[in-house]
């Protein structure tokens, strides 16, 4: 008689790097599979992010547009950013990336959700905040996409029905809208912002910052 299902152990029997890239990496590990076999996973490594969704006293949110060429179009998202510099906790990042992409700092924060983006390949995590008693400030210049970036302040009713008209494909904003609505609704409460972050990725970071590559984790020779 095989294992029951749900027992097994998915141990990895050897591991291969094939690619090292500022923002990520991608490995091959074989694994051992149930009925003594094993399999070969390539696995994209990521640094993580955060996201936020950022609520005003009229029950509004920022939303940004910015060209992502996987897709080759403008996505509608919320602000976000990596967590790619060493050791740095999530809410301090995404207070950076807020003011950053935003022009805002808050008073209040919350967790909303942890999610894994694409588990069948990906190692990325991203913890989505709740942002509230907001000020406006000045953004610093953005390079890149980000300087392509353009945002709109959005009825968080409104953002809700753009993810049913199939408007907003993002799925971390996706995750973040659809929880703060639930929030704003009274129906749900966020957690604090030192809850445990279980998925947040380590294998890239680990090796960067065993290869002295700090505190900016992309910062590597190519």
């Amino acid at each position: 008689m095989g294992m029951t299902p749900g027992q097994h152990a998915f141990t990895v029997r050897d591991t291969e790097l094939l690619l090292e890239s500022p923002i990520l990496a991608v490995r091959r590990d074989r694994v051992a599979m149930p009925g003594d076999t094993d399999a070969a996973r390539e696995i994209v490594e990521h640094f993580g992010a955060v996201a936020i969704v950022a609520l005003d006293e009229d029950g509004r949110i920022p939303l940004v547009r910015q060209y992502r060429h996987s897709v080759g179009q403008r996505l509608w998202e919320l602000p976000a950013g990596l967590l790619d510099i060493a050791d740095e906790d999530e809410v301090t990042c995404a207070a950076r990336e807020l003011k950053e992409e935003a022009g805002l700092v808050a008073g209040s924060w919350g967790v909303l959700a942890d999610l894994v983006t694409s588990p069948g390949f990906c190692d990325e995590a991203v913890r989505v905040f709740l942002a509230r008693d907001l000020t406006e400030v000045d953004r610093p210049d953005a390079e890149h996409e980000e300087a392509d970036l353009t945002l709109d302040w959005v009825d968080l009713g409104e953002a809700v029905s753009m993810v049913f008209r199939g408007e907003i494909v993002n799925s971390i904003a996706i995750a973040g809208i659809m929880t703060a609505n639930e929030v704003a609704a009274g129906r749900a409460e966020p957690r604090t912002v030192d809850a445990p972050f279980s998925v947040r990725p380590a294998a890239l970071p680990a090796r960067r910052v065993s290869a002295g590559v700090v505190p900016d984790m992309k910062k590597i020779h190519q």
